[in-house]
């Protein structure tokens, strides 16, 4: 894709429908080697498969390109934005930069699609009127139709065998809402009410039982953190008060906390801050360290639920 098209907003969101590896690198290879012809800093964060694939023909040039593994560095999908994109394209202000970022895989599970489908509506948000070019690969071999046909609402050019073509689907603030999805009951849960001066109580609330879980070291510190700043949050911005709970699914420490406020920034939590900086955004703590974010926000309350690996 020429930088051509991107002369009116500089801001440039395709998604490339592929089938199979010939497709793949028909497209990536192009957009990556007319990158590094044109000086632009170029990275390619994609599933370590397909990061082979990319090193194994670009050859020499591949030493130009800043590889990242996207089931690692993007697990969460409320991590891409600050810790990978932009990441990567704001060190390099003033210049292009073009970036292949794969955040839908085949295995990507129920429950963190809708952070996918969030995340990608929101790259449209987190960009406009900055020279960054990000093309999001899809495998529409491997990928449910569904989630081929929301990629249409979250991208506005799209490209495949037959060309690019400008999406006529294209809604990224339908997709936001959609996103926004009540998260269900658990079915067995550890629940603590807090109010004022109970910090300190939540947060061992939450750190004892996902020890007993099995959560253990540098992880266990990331939790009782993330437990720490999403109460402040409730008692600062949420009403005073909250509901923290904790449980185990899938082989996954899972914790959420409800409260009476309403996020009605759509990016919030996905600025470029050091999450162990003091006083740094609670919820861009959270979406740092954890393994998957979800969020139900509206007029009647918050419920931020977090899920860690044991």
């Amino acid at each position: 894709m020429d930088t051509a098209t991107a002369e009116l907003d500089p801001f440039v969101h395709p998604a490339l429908f592929y089938r199979g590896d010939h497709e793949y690198l028909q497209a990536t290879l192009p957009f990556i080697r007319g990158g590094l012809a044109a000086g632009e800093p170029v990275a390619v964060a994609v599933p370590e498969r397909n990061l082979r694939l990319l090193r194994t023909w670009l050859g020499p040039l591949a030493s130009s390109v800043c590889f990242l593994d996207m089931t690692r560095e993007g697990r969460n999908p409320g991590r891409i934005i600050p810790a990978v994109l932009r990441a990567f394209a704001d060190p390099h202000e003033g210049r292009r930069v073009r970036i292949v970022g794969e955040p839908v895989w085949p295995g990507r599970s129920v429950t963190e699609y809708p952070a996918c489908l969030q995340h990608e509506a929101l790259v449209n948000l987190a960009f406009p009127g900055r020279a960054v070019t990000i093309m999001c690969p899809y495998d529409v071999e491997a990928l449910e139709p569904a989630v081929v046909r929301d990629a249409e609402t979250t991208h506005p050019v799209l490209l495949d065998g037959s060309g690019l073509r400008v999406s006529d689907a294209y809604a990224p603030e339908r997709a936001i809402r959609d996103a926004n999805r009540a998260l269900p009951d658990p079915r067995r849960a550890e629940v603590l009410s807090f109010g004022g001066g109970e910090l300190a109580r939540a947060r061992e609330f939450a750190v004892g039982h996902a020890a007993q879980a099995g959560l253990r070291g540098e992880r266990l510190d990331d939790l009782r953190l993330i437990a720490g700043e999403l109460v402040a949050n409730s008692l600062d911005h949420g009403g005073g008060r909250g509901v923290l709970r904790v449980w185990t699914e899938d082989g996954q420490v899972v914790l959420d906390v409800r409260d009476a406020g309403h996020i009605t920034d759509p990016l919030a939590g996905r600025g470029p801050v050091d999450p162990r900086r003091r006083r740094a955004c609670g919820l861009l703590v959270t979406n740092l360290l954890s393994d998957l974010v979800r969020v139900h926000t509206g007029e009647g309350g918050t419920t931020v639920r977090v899920y860690f690996t044991v």
